[in-house]
C-alpha cells in the first residue's frame, strides 16, 4: 500500500516531533517572603496566552503557602489579578506587542501556614499554538485513527494539523521579523542622516568660529601695531 506524502510527513513529525518542535519547559521561581518576583515575556499582538502557575509546598503538607498573582500589559494594564491562591491559570489575548509581566508575591495573611521561608513556584507560559486545546479540536472535528491504516497510528491527522499550525506560526513570525527589520533599518538610516547633518553643522560652526578668531586676532595685532 502506497503512503501519501502528507501521511509520510505526519509520520515523520510523530517520530521526530520532539526534535523538530522542542517542548518549552516551565519556569521554576523562588518567591521571597516579602516583595514580588516578576518574570517577563515578549509577546506579539493578537496572540492567545495561557499562563499556568502552581505553588510547590516543600514540606509536603496538605495546605501550603498561598500567592498573590497579577499579569500586566506593556502599558501597565492589569490583565489578570488574584489573591490567596496556590495554583491557577490566566488566559487572555494580547492587544499590543511588547513585554508582559507576571508578578508573584506571598499572600500577607497566611492564616493556615507559617511563612518562614521562600516558596517555589512553577510558571508556564503557553502562547499561540501551545495554548490551543487540541483535545477539543480533535473532538469537534472528529479526528481519530483510521482502521484502514496497516499500523495503529492514533491521532496522525491531528499531528499533521499541529504541524500545519506550526508552519503557519513560523511563517507569521518570519513576516513579523521582516517588518521589524525594515523598521529598524529605516530608523538606522534616519539616525545616520541626522548624525551626518549634525557633523556638517558642527564642522561649519567650528570653521566659522575659527574665522572669527583669526579676524579678531588680526584686528588686535593691527591695533597694537604688532603687524
Amino acid at each position: 500500500m502506497a503512503i501519501s506524502p502528507v501521511l509520510f510527513i505526519g509520520l515523520m513529525c510523530l517520530a521526530g516531533g520532539g526534535s523538530i518542535f522542542p517542548a518549552v519547559e516551565a519556569i521554576w521561581l523562588t518567591v521571597p517572603t516579602s516583595g514580588e518576583r516578576c518574570v517577563y515575556e515578549d509577546i506579539q499582538a493578537n496572540v492567545v496566552v495561557v499562563l499556568d502557575y502552581i505553588c510547590i509546598d516543600e514540606s509536603f503538607t496538605q495546605l501550603g503557602p498561598t500567592l498573590d498573582v497579577r499579569v500586566t500589559s506593556p502599558y501597565g494594564k492589569e490583565l489578570y489579578k488574584i489573591a490567596n491562591v496556590t495554583h491557577g491559570q490566566a488566559a487572555f489575548t494580547t492587544s499590543e506587542s511588547g513585554t508582559f509581566l507576571a508578578c508573584l508575591a506571598m499572600h500577607h495573611d497566611q492564616t493556615h501556614h507559617s511563612v518562614n521561608n521562600s516558596v517555589i513556584v512553577s510558571l508556564d507560559w503557553k502562547m499561540g499554538i501551545r495554548a490551543k486545546d487540541w483535545d477539543s479540536v480533535a473532538k469537534k472535528e472528529k479526528i481519530e485513527a483510521s482502521p484502514s491504516f496497516p499500523i495503529h497510528i492514533y491521532g496522525v491527522e491531528l499531528e499533521i494539523r499541529k504541524s500545519t499550525e506550526y508552519a503557519s506560526a513560523i511563517r507569521a513570525n518570519i513576516l513579523y521579523l521582516r517588518i521589524r527589520e525594515a523598521y529598524m533599518r529605516e530608523i538606522n538610516e534616519k539616525t545616520n542622516q541626522r548624525v551626518a547633518q549634525l557633523g556638517f553643522m558642527s564642522f561649519g560652526l567650528a570653521f566659522g568660529v575659527s574665522l572669527i578668531q583669526v579676524w579678531h586676532l588680526k584686528r588686535f595685532f593691527l591695533k597694537k601695531k604688532l603687524l
